[in-house]
């Protein structure tokens, strides 16, 4: 098994979907999966090229999953199957624009390669650099344009998305930020669970003095692991003491790593002139529109282009509407296709 990055990647093309016939001149839409490696460890993924010209060299997308042990597809198995990632995939190609999503560590295929021995090494840069070593594959396709690349991230991945897309070469044209991570993790997870107290004091299931003490154990608890200090669970819920006990234990390394990255000063490292989408719905309860104000302010900074933040009114942070629970909203539909149309 080969480490290192683009410069020590072994990749191997297989089609798993022998193509209809094309038309005249035309090759067939198909999917290939795509296997690299990356730090020691062998990750899967799917390459989509939708139909396009015998010998046409077309945009592609590198897809980065969100938190969690989410795989190519955007899914949580068994328990949560939207398919997200897949479906993003799908509205893409429509607008034929090849993509490449893959297993990130921990889901699918991939598995813990390297790190099954010791899972608690795993932090955030070692995703950052898989996606660097997909980035390459993607790159080298010989139905791509390395000129035309584009960087689609969902939440966490949005995160990744922005810190690759100052690294690598050739530079990314176009880099969507999906419902993104927008704020340090911490942060981030202190917001949710005091919008989760708070509407648990709305439906009378705890008192405001009972809010007021959990807030206060929720915020002393972050600065806690921030001080690399024990944290004092006394005053929290038990499923939220279980959280930050998982903060300090296998996932530190993880929650350290990824809590020190604040987004918006990631964006002063985007090429200026980047195309940059940033979407926020507003009935999404897990990255609220409000977190990416500084990050929306940071991309102007950095004098990248339009479309910029679009507000998605209705959105769920899957990319769903109350209309469409299912598949991609219409709105998120149309945010992509102003994207790419740049």
């Amino acid at each position: 098994m080969l480490s290192g990055l683009a410069a020590a990647l072994t990749v191997l093309a297989v089609v798993t979907a022998a193509p209809a016939e094309a038309r005249p001149g035309r090759v067939q839409a198909a999917d290939r999966e795509i296997v690299f490696t990356a730090d020691g460890t062998t990750a899967f993924g799917t390459l989509h090229v939708p139909e396009h010209r015998a010998g046409q060299r077309m945009r592609a997308a590198l897809l980065l999953p969100g938190s969690g042990p989410t795989d190519r597809d955007g899914n949580q198995p068994p328990g949560s199957t939207p398919d997200t990632l897949a479906q993003v995939a799908g509205a893409l190609g429509g607008d034929g624009i090849a993509t490449l999503r893959f297993d990130k560590y921990g889901t699918g295929r991939t598995g813990l390669g390297a790190y099954r021995e010791h899972p608690e090494e795993l932090d955030h840069p070692a995703f950052v650099r898989q996606a660097r070593a997909a980035y390459a594959v993607l790159r080298d396709q010989p139905e791509t344009d390395p000129h035309a690349l584009l960087v689609v991230g969902h939440s966490e991945g949005a995160m990744t998305g922005l810190l690759l897309s100052g690294s690598v070469l050739p530079r990314p044209a176009g880099l969507a930020l999906l419902q993104p991570q927008a704020i340090r993790m911490l942060d981030l997870v202190a917001l949710q669970l005091e919008n989760q107290i708070a509407e648990a004091t709305a439906q009378g299931v705890l008192t405001p003095d009972e809010q007021r003490t959990i807030v206060t154990a929720v915020h002393g608890a972050v600065t806690s692991l921030r001080a690399h200090r024990p944290v004092d669970t006394a005053d929290l819920p038990p499923a939220v003491a279980r959280l930050f006990e998982a903060f300090q234990g296998p996932d530190a390394r993880f929650v350290e790593s990824d809590d020190a990255v604040y987004p918006p000063d990631a964006a002063a490292a985007l090429r200026p002139g980047i195309t940059v989408l940033l979407t926020c719905g507003t009935d999404d309860a897990q990255v609220p529109c409000a977190t990416t104000d500084a990050l929306t302010r940071a991309l102007h900074r950095a004098r990248a282009s339009g479309p910029g933040r679009v507000m998605l009114p209705g959105v769920d942070h899957l990319l769903h509407d109350r209309g469409h629970p299912d598949r991609l909203a219409p709105s998120v539909r149309d945010a992509l296709r102003r994207f790419t149309r740049r």
